[in-house]
């Protein structure tokens, strides 16, 4: 299975143009505009609003067929095991990519968590009425518009400003339209992604140690190899795996915000030796946290 880090690698992969900027694309398609592999499984490191009425193929999110029926967006997050099997457009349509590293400093960084519709027990497309499709294709214009544009120092600011607005729709729609819901073998990831987080703001009112994987699968009353099975089958990693990419992510967003120094970063996140935590961030983002704080 695939895993794609650059958004470059899955525009080829799919059969489209290259992305303007490494951390951000937007992509427009007519029907059989597209013109890349039949199949493809992949995970990735990126946010994808999808907006396409599909004319036949299909589309597994996670183990899970994902209804495209009638639906015309779908929502996927980073990590996530996504499958594309002979799809055709029957009208046009759009991709947004948001690579994870666009998002630190940003108001979406935190915002992007609490939309539901990016979890895996979400499995319906977003239906969308005429007047629905209308709001969102003014946005996705509106996007496509300053991503074409030169570059300055509004640009970023802008399109946050249209994502953060059509992701507000979304969920204005979503309510809307589901009555019911079915859990789905994804819950998993998204149970395990919830107890991290709150580990996470648990940690900000008192002094607690990093996650373990045996913790967590106690919360979760399955065992931890069985944990970590599960997560590797829906999402290529492993239970570890998640828990570093997690605190690599918010301790990007700290240094982004720039008001803690390495070590108090380090500290807050659950780490007791400055010097693990920054050997690690490096595995992970291939500079050292002061370099990374630097570059922002």
């Amino acid at each position: 299975m695939k895993h794609f880090k650059k958004i470059s690698d899955l525009h080829d992969a799919l059969g489209i143009k290259p992305p303007e900027q490494p951390l951000f694309s937007v992509a427009y398609g007519e029907r059989d505009a597209c013109t890349g592999t039949s199949e493809l499984e992949f995970t990735s490191a990126f946010y994808i609003i999808g907006f396409k009425k599909l004319k036949s193929g299909h589309m597994l999110y996670g183990k899970t067929r994902y209804d495209h029926d009638l639906g015309t967006m779908s929502f996927i997050k980073p990590q996530q095991k996504v499958f594309f099997q002979n799809m055709e457009l029957e009208e046009k349509g759009f991709l947004i990519i948001i690579h994870e590293d666009f998002l630190p400093g940003t108001s979406l960084y935190n915002d992007l968590k609490k939309y539901s519709y990016f979890d895996y027990e979400v499995n319906e497309a977003l239906h969308l009425s005429p007047s629905e499709e209308s709001v969102i294709w003014n946005l996705y214009f509106s996007i496509e518009k300053e991503y074409n544009n030169n570059t300055d120092e509004h640009s970023k600011a802008i399109i946050v400003s249209h994502i953060d607005s059509m992701l507000k729709y979304a969920q204005r729609f979503y309510k809307r339209q589901f009555i019911h819901r079915t859990e789905l073998t994804g819950a998993t990831v998204t149970r395990f992604n919830a107890l991290l987080a709150a580990n996470f703001e648990e940690r900000k009112s008192k002094d607690t140690r990093l996650p373990k994987v045996a913790s967590l699968a106690e919360k979760m009353n399955i065992s931890p190899r069985y944990l970590t099975d599960l997560l590797k089958e829906e999402t290529g990693k492993t239970a570890l795996e998640l828990i570093h990419l997690f605190l690599i992510g918010e301790a990007k967003n700290m240094l982004t915000e720039g008001e803690l120094n390495i070590s108090e970063i380090s500290s807050s996140l659950g780490f007791e030796n400055p010097t693990y935590f920054s050997r690690l961030f490096k595995k992970e983002v291939g500079s050292t946290p002061n370099k990374f704080k630097d570059s922002c």
